[in-house]
Formats: structure tokens, C-alpha cells, sequence
């Protein structure tokens, strides 16, 4: 199905959401007709973000918004959903459009199965009604659910489509790029190097992904990284756990902007706790690249003025590997808590692989790894 007629049919005004790969015909249609609008569009930190934010156009205009979304991102609306929308507290109508990963049958990454399984009963158990729309659906049978859906829109209720993989199609292309010269997959290398035998917590998305091939390419072992391959924007949270509890080791997380975004309070615990055995590293790109590469707020905001007001004692941002190197290795070997901001261009390799290990082993080399880690009291 085509994106426009898709979008013809929910008939919205306004869209907010966090990119995915699924819906990925959706966003370029968004990015190309609006860009970035506060009117019409905006990329939100987190789905409970764009929740709050779609309530509030609800507010102002009385009219249902459309809020979009990987299936992941159904944890972060159960709250506004249960305690904002629901028909027993405000009763404000929305638009739900999830893409579907790890839909059962289907083959796809391990932190996308249990989701994947709960989905549809999860929009059952907060009442969300919901049609689901694959690549044979038609047009005429969206808008009859549409049509359908107006009437629990007009009581205050939400309603959700559901979307396979190739449901919808976008035939322009739209363009993703920034000027920063570093490429992600060669600061990682220059982080496995400046680390050592540093245990290392990386974000969800490519990051792991090339770390993983890093380890492959120099025959090193894998114990010295735990991958979050999914719960984006925890990293800094896990490694913050490693590191209060190994304070005699150096524990390194590597970080996206995005994923920074979408829980930012986590670096004000982490600033307030300020271990002084953990570096923080954010690849900046601007950019939500894994799932197709639509813009971030991050290459707007001062990353490193946030990081200080929550008590980083040390936070810099580097653009060259010359700074970078001589920042990673300052950072190694001072003993106070360090955040380094890193401005990357958008691009990896297109022969990519994934990690060949499972999540369980990933896991548990890495704690076997950690029995080993000196603990100083």
C-alpha cells in the first residue's frame, strides 16, 4: 500500500513519533512533505514523550493525532495510555501506528521475539482497538477500518494500526547526511583500542554490531562487551550498575544520541552517583541511523553542557580522531567520572553483519568476565 494513500486515509494534521525500520515509508513520507514542523511533525525523545505531546495538540485543537512507533515502544506509552488517555481519566483519541517486529513466524533479531508475541495483546490490555495491515491488505479495507475507528475516536478513545514488514511502500527517496568527517565504525575501533581489557557496555543498533565485528576482526574475545541489543537508551544505566559494583574497573559504555535522548534522566543519576571508574561516550550523529537514519534533536542541544549540569566532573566533545585519542586516553587513565561527546557522520558499511553469539551467551561470558574484574573497597 502506498504510504500517501495510507496517510490520506488517517486524514491527520499532526504526527509525532520515534523512527523504525518497519515504517520506515512512513517517516521519509513525513520528513519529505513536513520535515521537521512543530505544526505538523516532530521526532520525540521517546514514545511516552510523543504521547504527552499528541495529548496536548489533542488539547489545543480537538482533533486526533497520529503517534508512530516500533512495537518496542509500547512499554513506554502503557503509563500515558493507562493515566493520560483513557477513557476513565481525560478520554483523549489518538492515532497509534506500530510497526510490527518480531511478529511470531517471522524471522527476526532475538530482542525482537518476546515483543513481537505480546504486541497485539498488550494494545488488547490497555483497550486499544487495533487493525493490522500487511502487504495484501487494500485500501478499501483500511479505510472501512478507519471509518470503523472514527466512532472510538469521537467517544475519546485510541485506536492503533498495526504494521507488517513491506506493508507500505514510498517510492521518493529521501536523503540522510551531516558534514562530521569520523565514522562510527572507526571510533569504536579507536575506543576496543584506547580500552584495553576494559569491560565495554554498547548501546542498541549498529554500535554493537560493529563492536562485535571489531572483536571478530582483531581475534579478540568477546567476554569484554555486553551488547544492549535492545532496551534503547538504558546503556548508560547497566554500565552505571557495572561500575558501582567493580569500582576497581574501568567500565566503558558506548552510547548513541538517540538512545541518550530517549531516557535522558539517566545521566542525571549517573552524574549525581559519579563513579569514578566509568567513561561515557556518545557518538553524536544526530541521526536515528539504524532504523533508516531520520534526524535526532541532538545535533542541536549542547550534550556536554547538559552532561556537566548533572555533575559530570569531566565532558568534552571531540571532532577529529587526533582529539579523540588523546581524550580516550586521558580518560583512561584518570580517576573521576568522564563524558566524551563524539560528532560522527551517518553511513556504515552496507555488508554489516550481526552478532553470531546468542543474547544468553553474550550475557554470561560477559559476567564470567566480571568474576574476573579486580574489586577494590
Amino acid at each position: 500500500m502506498k504510504v500517501e494513500n495510507f496517510a490520506k486515509i488517517l486524514n491527520a494534521d499532526f504526527y509525532t513519533g520515534v523512527p523504525d525500520s518497519q515504517l520506515k515509508a512512513l517517516c521519509n513520507y513525513l520528513m519529505h512533505t513536513y520535515g521537521i514542523d512543530p505544526k505538523h511533525h516532530v521526532i520525540a525523545a521517546n514514545e511516552g514523550n510523543c504521547t504527552a505531546l499528541a495529548a496536548g495538540y489533542h488539547l489545543a485543537t480537538g482533533t486526533a493525532p497520529v503517534v508512530y512507533m516500533q512495537n518496542s515502544g509500547e512499554g513506554n506509552i502503557i503509563n500515558p495510555v493507562a493515566s493520560l488517555l483513557n477513557d476513565k481519566v481525560y478520554a483523549i483519541p489518538m492515532i497509534f501506528v506500530i510497526g510490527w517486529r518480531g511478529e511470531p513466524g517471522i524471522h527476526d533479531e532475538p530482542q525482537h521475539i518476546y515483543q513481537g508475541e505480546v504486541t497485539l495483546k498488550l494494545l488488547e490490555d490497555m483497550g486499544i482497538r487495533y487493525f493490522v495491515i500487511g502487504k495484501d491488505t487494500t485500501e478499501e479495507e483500511v479505510s472501512a477500518a478507519m471509518q470503523d475507528f472514527r466512532k472510538e475516536l469521537d467517544r475519546g478513545e485510541d485506536v492503533a494500526f498495526v504494521i507488517r514488514k513491506g506493508a507500505l511502500s514510498y517510492e521518493e527517496k529521501v536523503e540522510y547526511h551531516n558534514d562530521n568527517p569520523m565514522i562510527r565504525e572507526e571510533i569504536i575501533r579507536h575506543i576496543v583500542q584506547a580500552s584495553g581489557e576494559d569491560p565495554i557496555v554498547s548501546t542498541t543498533g549498529k554500535a554493537s554490531r560493529e563492536l562485535f565485528e571489531i572483536r571478530e576482526h582483531n581475534g579478540q574475545s568477546h567476554k569484554y562487551d555486553f551488547l544492549t541489543v535492545g532496551s534503547m537508551g538504558h546503556s548508560s544505566s547497566i554500565a552505571l550498575g557495572v561500575a558501582v559494583q567493580k569500582p576497581g574497573t574501568k567500565v566503558w559504555c558506548v552510547d548513541g544520541d538517540g538512545a541518550v535522548l530517549m531516557h535522558m534522566g539517566s545521566m542525571a543519576v549517573l552524574g549525581s552517583t559519579a563513579p569514578k571508574n566509568m567513561v561515557h561516550i556518545v557518538i553524536n550523529n544526530g541521526a536515528h541511523e539504524t532504523v533508516g537514519g531520520m534526524p535526532t534533536v541532538a545535533a542541536n542541544i549542547d550534550l556536554v553542557a547538559i552532561a556537566r549540569a548533572c555533575g559530570y566532573p569531566n565532558a568534552v566533545s571531540v571532532t577529529s580522531y587526533e582529539e579523540l585519542d588523546r581524550e580516550l586516553t586521558a580518560a583512561k587513565e584518570r580517576n573521576t567520572l568522564t563524558f566524551i561527546e563524539i560528532k560522527c557522520g551517518i553511513g556504515a558499511r552496507e555488508d554489516l553483519g550481526r552478532p553470531t553469539t546468542t543474547a544468553l551467551e553474550n550475557k554470561q561470558n560477559f559476567m564470567e568476565y566480571l568474576k574476573e574484574c579486580r574489586y577494590v573497597g
